[in-house]
C-alpha cells in the first residue's frame, strides 16, 4: 500500500516539476517577444533587438512575478506614449502566444 502512495507521490512531483518548466518557457518566450514588440517601436536593427531582449529576459529574473520586466518596459517606454494599461495588455496578448507556442 506505502508503493502505491510513493508512486504516487513521485508522479506528482513529476507533474510540479514538468508544469514549472513549462511556465518558465512560457514565460521566457513571452519575454522575447515583449522585447521584439518594445525594439520595433525604437527601430532597432537585429543584433540590437537581440542584446534588447536579452534584457528584458534578464529583467525577469529580478524578483518572482512579472512586475520586474513590466517595470523595465515601463521605463524604457516612458517617453514613448506607452500607457500602463496598454503595456499590461501587451503582455497578456503575448503571454497567451508564448501559450499557444508549446500547447
Amino acid at each position: 500500500m506505502s508503493d502505491k502512495f510513493t508512486e504516487r507521490e513521485k508522479s506528482f512531483e513529476k507533474k510540479f516539476a514538468r508544469d514549472e518548466e513549462l511556465q518558465f518557457k512560457i514565460a521566457a518566450r513571452r519575454n522575447k517577444y515583449l522585447g521584439q514588440w518594445v525594439s520595433q517601436k525604437f527601430g532597432y536593427n537585429l543584433e540590437k533587438e537581440k542584446e534588447y531582449i536579452q534584457s528584458v529576459i534578464k529583467a525577469d529574473f529580478q524578483e518572482a512575478g512579472d512586475e520586474d520586466v513590466f517595470r523595465k518596459i515601463k521605463e524604457d517606454l516612458k517617453d514613448q506614449n506607452v500607457s500602463d494599461q496598454d503595456i499590461r495588455k501587451k503582455m497578456d496578448e503575448l503571454n497567451a502566444k508564448a501559450k499557444s507556442d508549446f500547447i
